[in-house]
């Protein structure tokens, strides 16, 4: 014979079940007239913030970058308000000076710059004082000389 004892733990699992579940299924049920309330503190915002947007990024940028006959390329590049540039590349130890000018174009929700000239067709990342040259594929040139291919803001 079953125990009392036994049967009313039983009956009280039971009972905690059913409990359980009609409180899942109620707080997941809803009528066909309401509406889910959302804070708006909760609400993802999209943020307006993009290199273009945020950042002083008018100005001249300098860097010497790899050249593989020569010790560098001095390379300064204005950009200006009304997105054109002007770009200056020096070969170091050489007698040859290239100079350009053309337009700015944004890319990729105002973090990149396209500059595209006569001679020129190049992509730079803009980032706080700075730009980071870009690849033929858009993205950051790695290994041991990435460092030479960031341009710093000098005014």
């Amino acid at each position: 014979m079953v125990s009392l004892y036994k049967i009313f733990s039983m009956k009280n699992i039971f009972l905690a079940a059913v409990a359980f579940g009609m409180l899942s299924v109620s707080c997941q049920k809803k009528t066909e007239n309401s509406q889910d309330v959302i804070p708006t503190d909760t609400l993802a915002t999209h943020d307006e913030h993009t290199a273009q947007s945020a950042l002083d990024w008018m100005g001249t940028y300098e860097a010497t970058l790899p050249c593989a006959d020569c010790p560098g390329i001095k390379t300064i590049i204005g950009l200006n308000e009304n997105q054109t540039f002007q770009i200056s590349s020096e070969y170091l130890e050489r007698d040859t000076k290239i100079e350009d000018s053309g337009e700015v174009m944004w890319h990729d929700n105002g973090s990149v710059v396209h500059l595209k000239g006569k001679d020129t067709d190049i992509k730079l990342k803009v980032i706080e004082n700075g730009l980071i040259y870009l690849d033929q594929e858009g993205k950051e040139i790695e290994g041991d000389l990435a460092n030479l291919y960031r341009f710093k803001k000098i005014n």
